[in-house]
């Protein structure tokens, strides 16, 4: 059952609206200290923002807006490319049907987009190898989705023993929790290498851990999108939606905006010690009744409204519940201008052009040229390329641990050809160029 924070509620004396939201910002309430989660003596992690849930929210946020998870979408794509794939024209005859009935037994497509989706999304992703039975060859690659993975807490060394992976979603008991052996994130090869000449080592079965190097180290790195949380345009765009919504189901303009921290709904419930869900729905409900009672009377009496706030080290205050009355006679009262404007900060923010998604909305919009177009593409595929020699170095391991002389992981790109090359599109390596 889903909360309904996030509304627009008729105030029928004013003949108005008012949006209730809740501060994207929020999401990242990871800013503290965070201590590691104990299941029992011998299982602990490190949980992914301060309720284990920010991948969660994360994730929410990105599917309530169309921009948003479109712009996701097509980054995953650019960055799957052609799809990878083993290179093995400077192989032998025997290698390359090896290699053959790996690719047959592995499901390389699914799991590419997979980690691309994952690195796209929360800038790392997992991947699973597993060996035969007498450890000699790697066997089966899967992909661990990132969002239910936790990782232990590191060792004085930096060294994290392993990860956990479960459906965090829920209270999770230690039966539903599955362990893997975490291999160096610095080091991989070296550390396979050296447990698999252990021969009391009976394990067969390794997590890696691909991720981009962000300013900050952490467990869970930031993705650069995070920005869209933290600044003002996601709650713009937002409330330009809802305020479209409220006019075309009643006709009644959003004259109000008011801006509910989460933190003042939990309070609430803990004050009041309510633990149903059911009840916890309904006590928002009467709470977004008294505030739009406020504000009914609001116009013609003195009165104030009382919520609480904390001044932040930097000096800013951070209201619980924050008020702001919406221009009604805003010129056009359609924002048509303004949704334009946040969208375009999105496509920005995602590193997508908005003519290659056509996220752009408005009849008078400009567009590119065909030519401009295919270049924007070729520059989104180019920049591809710090990913794909982070994902490739599973693939380098594995390839090296089987023994595969000559074989090498490749992702061409597709370069969109011009209409004199009588074809729409070739494959490009750094290496060599092919027909798709």
């Amino acid at each position: 059952m889903d909360y309904s924070f996030n509304s627009v509620e008729i105030i029928p004396d004013l003949k108005a609206a008012a949006a209730f939201t809740v501060n994207s910002s929020e999401v990242f309430k990871e800013d503290g200290d965070i201590t590691p989660t104990i299941i029992d003596k011998d299982l602990s992690y490190m949980p992914w923002g301060a309720d284990n849930n920010l991948p969660y929210r994360i994730l929410d946020l990105i599917e309530s807006d169309e921009t948003l998870s479109t712009c996701q979408l097509f980054n995953a794509e650019v960055c799957y490319g052609s799809g990878l794939v083993y290179d093995t024209t400077a192989a032998k005859r025997k290698i390359q049907d090896e290699v053959q009935d790996f690719l047959m037994d592995n499901d390389l497509a699914t799991y590419f987009l997979g980690v691309c989706q994952d690195f796209k999304h929360f800038a790392f992703c997992v991947t699973v190898i597993i060996l035969n039975a007498d450890g000699s060859k790697i066997v089966r690659l899967l992909r661990k989705e990132a969002c239910y993975c936790r990782f232990a807490e590191a060792d004085k060394h930096g060294h994290i023993p392993y990860l956990l992976y479960a459906n965090w979603r829920k209270v999770v008991q230690k039966a539903d929790i599955e362990k893997i052996d975490l291999l160096d994130v610095h080091s991989p090869w070296a550390d396979l290498k050296e447990r698999m000449a252990n021969k009391k080592n009976k394990c067969r079965k390794y997590a890696m851990v691909s991720r981009v190097p962000t300013p900050d180290s952490t467990y869970y790195p930031i993705p650069y999108y995070g920005s869209l949380f933290r600044g003002n345009w996601y709650n713009i765009k937002r409330l330009i939606g809802m305020a479209k919504e409220a006019k075309l189901k009643n006709s009644a303009p959003i004259k109000y905006h008011i801006e509910i921290a989460n933190r003042f709904w939990e309070g609430i419930f803990k004050a009041e010690g309510i633990t149903d869900r059911k009840k916890q729905q309904e006590r928002v409900v009467e709470e977004k009744e008294k505030i739009i009672n406020f504000l009914t009377g609001m116009e013609n009496s003195g009165k104030v409204l009382f919520s609480t706030f904390y001044v932040s080290p930097d000096g800013n205050e951070q209201h619980d519940v924050m008020i702001t009355k919406i221009e009604t006679d805003k010129e056009g009262g359609d924002w048509s201008t303004d949704i334009i404007e946040a969208v375009n900060m999105f496509c920005f923010t995602m590193r997508v052009h908005s003519n290659l998604v056509g996220s752009v909305p408005g009849k008078s919009q400009t567009n590119n040229s065909g030519s401009d177009k295919r270049e924007l593409y070729t520059i989104a595929q180019a920049l591809q390329k710090p990913y794909h020699d982070l994902l490739f170095t599973v693939h380098h391991i594995i390839i090296r641990y089987n023994g595969w002389q000559g074989v090498k992981p490749d992702c061409p790109f597709i370069m969109l050809s011009t209409l004199d090359e009588n074809r729409d599109a070739k494959l490009v390596t750094p290496n060599k160029e092919t027909k798709p």
